[in-house]
C-alpha cells in the first residue's frame, strides 16, 4: 500500500487523496452550488455574503476570493469542481490553467500546441528525475 506522503515527492503536484477530499468537501460543495443560476447570481452579487453560508476555512475562503486555484487545490479543491467557479467568472479553463502555470495565455497555448510541458524534472524529488 502506498503512503499518501509518497505523493509529496511529485514536484508541483497535489494528488487528490481521500484526505484532500475530506479537507475540501465544503469548498467543493460551494463550487457545485454554482451549477444553479440563482446561486451564481447571488454569489456574483455579493461574494463575501454568499461564502458566509459555507463552512470554509480562512485559506479556502481567501483562495476563492483571490481566484487562486493552486491554493484552492492545496486546500482540498478539485479542479473539476473549481471549474464551476472558473465558468461563473466567464473564464476559460485554458486561461485559468495558464495563470496556474504562471504563464501568459499565449505562451501556455504555444507550450500545449508543442506537446505540453516536458516531464523532465517533474517526476520525483528524491530520485532527481
Amino acid at each position: 500500500m502506498t503512503d499518501s506522503a509518497d505523493f509529496n515527492d511529485i514536484p508541483g503536484t497535489t494528488v487528490f487523496t481521500s484526505k484532500q477530499c475530506r479537507m475540501g468537501f465544503e469548498l467543493n460543495q460551494f463550487c457545485m452550488s454554482l451549477t444553479k443560476a440563482p446561486n451564481r447570481a447571488r454569489f456574483k452579487a455579493d461574494e463575501q455574503k454568499y461564502l458566509d453560508e459555507w463552512a470554509l476555512n480562512p485559506r479556502q475562503r481567501d483562495a476563492i476570493l483571490n481566484r487562486d486555484y493552486n491554493a484552492a487545490i492545496a486546500e482540498g479543491g478539485n479542479i473539476y469542481f473549481l471549474a464551476k467557479l472558473i465558468g461563473t467568472d466567464g473564464e476559460t479553463m485554458q486561461s485559468a490553467a495558464s495563470r496556474m502555470a504562471g504563464m501568459s495565455l499565449a505562451d501556455y497555448r504555444a507550450m500545449m500546441a508543442a506537446g505540453g510541458r516536458s516531464p523532465d524534472g517533474w517526476r520525483s524529488i528524491k530520485d532527481g528525475s
